[in-house]
């Protein structure tokens, strides 16, 4: 740990876990010379079940851990409930950008054809102030079926990253099923977690939805507000906050090799 702490990364990315891998793994494929550390807030795992107040101060102190031990240039907040709870306070707070991942309600309404858009998310971000606002300046002509899926969050977290596609369909396919008959279209994942299992969404949907994610955007905004280095050398590293479980860090290890990021321990 010592040694690593002289680092200094460009981009940060805070999650309350795994989903926002995806979207490192996005930067890392648009600009391969960027370097990134990737905190997991794995002591208060999962945000979706906490009150507001609770995303905002666990939220705050992640990102204090990030800026004082790596002073990155910029933070992508790659998980929507911390964007749509907590992405104003983290503004207010720190004097550096962030770049959240807030639900793609504006897409979602551009793109349907029948007004019926199906949001799947956590159950703080269905119920946040926040997405209220978005659907009523957005989407206020269609019906927003709104999902809350916090065990399939949780899935994912702890097998379904690395599980095989019939046991990941097995996983999505209740929450798909109450989209198919609510008659929507569009379905938007409002949650960085639900993109490791993109594939089997999209196959349980059928090809007369459309699925919407938001990796394209956060990652074109963060590399528009902070340009990747040319001289850098991508380097990576990825961490958890407090202790793990028994059997949990092998499994993160397993994570950061699958994405290709230096293992880094408790943060």
């Amino acid at each position: 740990m010592n040694a690593t702490t002289a680092l200094r990364y460009q981009y940060a990315f805070l999650d309350s876990g795994t989903g926002g891998l995806p979207y490192l793994a996005q930067l890392k494929a648009r600009a391969p010379t960027a370097s990134y550390v990737y905190l997991a807030d794995t002591a208060h795992f999962p945000y979706g079940e906490k009150t507001r107040d609770e995303v905002i101060e666990f939220a705050v102190s992640a990102v204090g851990r990030l800026l004082d031990r790596f002073s990155p240039d910029l933070v992508v907040v790659a998980c929507n409930t911390i964007s749509v709870a907590a992405l104003a306070a983290l503004r207010e707070a720190f004097g550096i950008p962030f770049v959240g991942t807030v639900p793609a309600i504006k897409l979602a309404a551009a793109v349907s054809e029948n007004r019926r858009i199906g949001l799947l998310a956590t159950e703080r971000t269905v119920r946040d102030p926040y997405t209220d606002g978005l659907i009523r300046d957005f989407a206020a002509d269609c019906h927003v079926e709104r999902v809350g899926d916090s065990t399939l969050v949780s899935q994912i977290e702890r097998e379904l990253v690395t599980a095989g596609r019939e046991e990941r369909l097995r996983a999505v396919r209740p929450s798909i099923d109450r989209f198919r008959a609510a008659g929507v279209d569009t379905i938007v994942l409002a949650c960085t977690h639900f993109v490791h299992v993109r594939d089997e969404i999209d196959e349980a949907a059928g090809p007369g939805i459309k699925v919407i994610d938001s990796r394209d955007g956060v990652v074109q905004q963060a590399l528009r507000v902070v340009p990747p280095r040319p001289d850098g050398n991508g380097s990576g590293a990825f961490y958890v906050t407090g202790g793990l479980p028994p059997g949990a860090e092998d499994r993160y290890r397993e994570y950061a090799d699958l994405f290709g990021v230096s293992w880094g321990g408790s943060l």
